[in-house]
């Protein structure tokens, strides 16, 4: 289906009743509408004179908005170029972004969203969204509380300690969560008004900020310790207080807080982690994926998961799961990972294994004579005697996946499947033309940032992005249609099982590992649907069956779609 024919009004799109007028109605976001105001509205809303005397279209301000767009001189001034559209007309930002969102996504998310963060400073311009700092922690209560916020149903929240692979920044987090909500509403249709950034200001380790003169957020090393858990819990509480139903989704906080906040208060209000989850979904469902292609059952696998922080240890929790789902004991599925981490893999004895690593920890036994005269046990190590068959990466170490490792790898099975999934780009553990070149054409490759078609054997393969994008837009669509009260991991599974029953790989063993991004509308609704069914389920839904959750997930579909405006009448 062409993308501009599903631009129609919908339930949520038919005429609005406002009260705003002249400048505070074109400064509106949500509803200026630009030259598009009608002659009829120009007169009621006191708009001659502000605007130019053209009468315009949606269909022309699009056509003017790409041509712009493509004529920025690169990635990061077409970045800026979104942000600037969507703080001054979103309903046109959201119809642009729909219509181009191959072409926009990696923009408005990975990578370009990374430098985006980094140069948070230089390009903010106008408050979307919430910056809760430290010292403001008295008046978060009276901060959430303002009328504005009466719509929202969904929540973003980083503290901006781990951004991608970039680290530490501070309050240039915010890109995270701001880009986060605009795929909600491009990806999901969630309306623009449910959906809230929040970035939580505890400071900054990263000195290039806080020597910057120009950086905007709190200009203080970053709390931590108890103090940090107490500023947490005032969020929170507020949160919980403000909007007793509302999805919280916690974005980029550092491995020491993403799985033990989301562990802390999964029972206190529905919420998830898209790094721990989302990522694990994702990746999950392509190597499904990727099995249509092999043959070689799931249960078969031997996989090597670099980097054992939240995003591996997420990944490996549901591959475990599924293994099991098949009748798999739970110890022989955990038999099946290799997990390597910052000292090498990851054994019982090793360096700094934290609680949490434990359970795929390997014993001595099994890995006595693999060390080398450091101690360690390193990536090519562990290909050389364990000869899997699945390599994740979620290191965030560039070049990780070295030629010799590879070559390894590709000796030992017929086609490799290798994930290098760190993002932004500059991150990647190696990029899929090395991948492909080094292992005759075999691998099966997915990465966590777009990359162009590759060519090998005078042959063009297209590259596909194992991209959270694909998870947790229609996720948030089925938790707030069935205005679910938690979220259960068997929701997850639901929006990982629906991904993999629409792969292309059940039909041609030769397509793409992944559906195009074109088609992301269709496919969150089809997440949705799954992951409410399993809320009802699971006795979390808020709905009283299929019928009307079918009912609510189209009530909550948003068009990015221009609806004649009326004027409210004042108060008497």
């Amino acid at each position: 289906m062409e993308m501009h024919k599903q631009l129609q009004p919908s339930a949520s799109n038919k005429a609005r009743r406002i009260s705003l007028s002249g400048f505070n109605l074109l400064n509106s976001p949500l509803l200026n509408k630009g030259t598009a105001f009608s002659d009829h509205e120009r007169d009621v809303f006191g708009l001659h004179g502000l605007l130019p005397p053209h009468v315009g279209s949606l269909e022309e301000q699009i056509e003017r908005r790409i041509k712009a767009f493509r004529e920025q001189p690169n990635a990061f001034h077409k970045y800026a170029f979104l942000r600037d559209l969507q703080n001054s007309n979103e309903t046109l930002f959201y119809a642009l972004l729909v219509r181009n969102i191959e072409e926009m996504l990696p923009v408005v998310y990975t990578p370009t969203v990374g430098e985006g963060c980094q140069r948070f400073s230089e390009i903010w311009r106008k408050p979307r969204g919430l910056f809760l700092s430290y010292p403001n922690r008295h008046r978060i209560d009276q901060i959430l509380n303002h009328s504005r916020y009466d719509g929202v149903k969904c929540i973003v929240v980083s503290d901006g300690e781990r951004i991608l692979g970039l680290g530490d920044q501070g309050v240039g987090g915010m890109g995270i969560p701001i880009g986060k909500m605009a795929l909600y509403t491009a990806l999901s249709g969630i309306h623009p008004e449910h959906c809230l950034p929040i970035l939580l200001d505890v400071g900054t380790d990263n000195e290039e900020r806080l020597k910057s003169p120009i950086y905007i957020g709190w200009t203080h090393h970053r709390v931590r310790g108890e103090e940090y858990d107490a500023f947490v819990d005032v969020f929170v509480n507020s949160v919980k207080k403000r909007w007793p139903h509302v999805l919280l989704q916690w974005e980029d906080f550092a491995g020491s807080n993403a799985a033990r906040l989301l562990a802390r208060y999964k029972d206190q209000l529905c919420t998830f982690n898209d790094d721990i989850q989302g990522t694990a979904a994702v990746a999950s469902a392509t190597l499904l994926s990727a099995i249509n292609v092999t043959g070689v059952p799931l249960e078969q696998q031997k996989i090597v998961v670099f980097g054992f922080g939240t995003a591996g240890i997420g990944i490996t929790n549901l591959l475990e799961q599924l293994m099991h789902d098949k009748g798999m004991p739970k110890q022989e599925a955990r038999n099946r990972f290799y997990a390597v981490d910052r000292y090498g893999l990851i054994t019982e004895k090793g360096k700094e294994v934290r609680p949490e690593q434990l359970p795929y920890a390997r014993k001595e036994s099994e890995v006595r004579g693999w060390r080398q005269p450091n101690g360690e046990i390193a990536l090519q190590d562990v290909i050389r005697h364990a000869k899997p068959t699945v390599l994740i990466g979620v290191s965030g170490q560039a070049g990780a996946f070295t030629e010799d490792a590879v070559r390894e790898m590709a000796r030992n099975t017929d086609r490799p499947v290798i994930f290098p999934l760190s993002n932004p780009t500059a991150r990647c553990e190696a990029t899929p033309q090395d991948l492909l070149n080094w292992t005759e054409g075999r691998a099966l490759v997915g990465t966590g940032s777009p990359f162009e078609p590759v060519t090998i054997w005078g042959k063009k393969v297209r590259i596909d992005q194992t991209n959270n994008s694909y998870i947790f837009p229609g996720l948030a669509l089925g938790i707030v249609a069935s205005r679910a009260k938690r979220v259960t991991d068997a929701m997850v599974m639901a929006a990982a099982k629906e991904l993999v029953r629409l792969v292309p790989t059940q039909k041609d063993k030769k397509a793409s590992l992944l559906p195009s991004l074109s088609d992301s509308r269709q496919l969150s609704r089809s997440i949705a649907l799954a992951v409410g069914r399993q809320a009802i389920q699971d006795g979390q839904a808020q709905v009283a069956g299929e019928d009307s959750l079918e009912r609510e997930l189209q009530a909550n579909i948003w068009e990015p779609v221009y609806v004649p405006y009326e004027r409210k009448a004042a108060k008497p």
